[in-house]
C-alpha cells in the first residue's frame, strides 16, 4: 500500500468512527426523551442529525475518491465497499432517532408509564447492539459482529410483544390511544435500528474476511 493510500484510508476510518459516535449519541438523546419528555431538546437532536447527514456525504465522497485515484484491492477494497454500505445505514439510524424523538410529543407520559418503560428497555437493548456493531467495526471483530444477531432475534420478539400489548391497551383504554399508537410506532423504529445494526455487523464480517453472511445470519 502506498503512503498516500494509507493516509487516506486512515483518515476515512477516523471519519467513519466519528460518524458512528454521532449517531450513537443522537440515538441516546432520543431514548432519553422518553424518560424525561419535559427536558429533552428536540432542536439539538435535529441539529445533530443535520451534522450526521453532512458527514455521510463526506464519507461517501472520500470512498469514491480513493476508489478512483488508488484502485485498491483485497482488504482495502472490501473495507471501502463495507463503508459505502454502512455509511448509509448509519445515516438511516440517525433519521430513525429523529423519528423517535418526534413520537415523544404524542405521548402522555403520566398515563402510559408502564408501556413507556417497555419501549425504553427495548431501545436500550438496541443501543447495546449498535454499540457492539461499532466496536466490531473498530476492531474488525467478527465474533462480536456475529453475536449481535442473537440480540436482534430478541428485539424482534420484544416488538411483537409490545404490539400485542399496545393493541390490548387501546382496546381497554381508548382515551390514550394516541399515546399507545405513538409507542407502537416507536417500537417499529427501534426494531428497524436493530436491523440496521445487524447490517453493519454483516458488512464488518465481509470486510474482515470476504464472507457474505446476509442470507445466513
Amino acid at each position: 500500500m502506498s503512503i498516500h493510500l494509507q493516509r487516506e484510508m486512515d483518515s476515512l476510518r477516523k471519519k467513519v468512527l466519528s460518524l458512528g459516535a454521532l449517531v450513537e449519541d443522537n440515538y441516546q438523546k432520543a431514548i432519553s426523551a422518553f424518560l424525561d419528555p419535559e427536558e429533552f431538546d428536540y432542536e439539538k437532536i435535529l441539529a445533530c442529525d443535520r451534522e450526521i447527514d453532512a458527514m455521510e456525504v463526506v464519507v461517501e465522497e472520500d470512498c469514491l475518491k480513493i476508489l478512483a485515484l488508488h484502485q485498491p484491492v483485497a482488504a482495502d477494497l472490501r473495507y471501502l465497499v463495507c463503508v459505502l454500505k454502512l455509511n448509509n445505514d448509519l445515516e438511516r439510524i440517525g433519521d430513525l432517532a429523529v423519528n423517535l424523538a418526534k413520537k415523544v410529543r404524542h405521548i402522555k407520559a403520566d398515563s402510559v408509564v408502564k408501556s413507556i418503560d417497555e419501549v425504553v428497555e427495548m431501545a436500550q437493548r438496541t443501543k447495546i447492539m449498535l454499540n457492539s456493531a461499532l466496536d466490531a467495526l473498530v476492531n474488525m471483530d467478527t465474533d462480536l459482529a456475529r453475536s449481535v444477531h442473537n440480540i436482534d432475534d430478541e428485539i424482534d420478539t420484544r416488538k411483537r410483544e409490545i404490539r400485542i400489548c399496545m393493541e390490548k391497551a387501546i382496546e381497554h383504554d381508548p382515551a390514550n390511544a394516541k399515546s399507545y399508537l405513538a409507542l407502537l410506532s416507536s417500537a417499529r423504529n427501534i426494531e428497524r435500528i436493530a436491523d440496521l445494526a445487524t447490517n453493519i455487523c454483516e458488512d464488518v464480517i465481509y470486510s474482515a474476511n470476504g464472507e457474505i453472511v446476509r442470507h445466513k445470519m
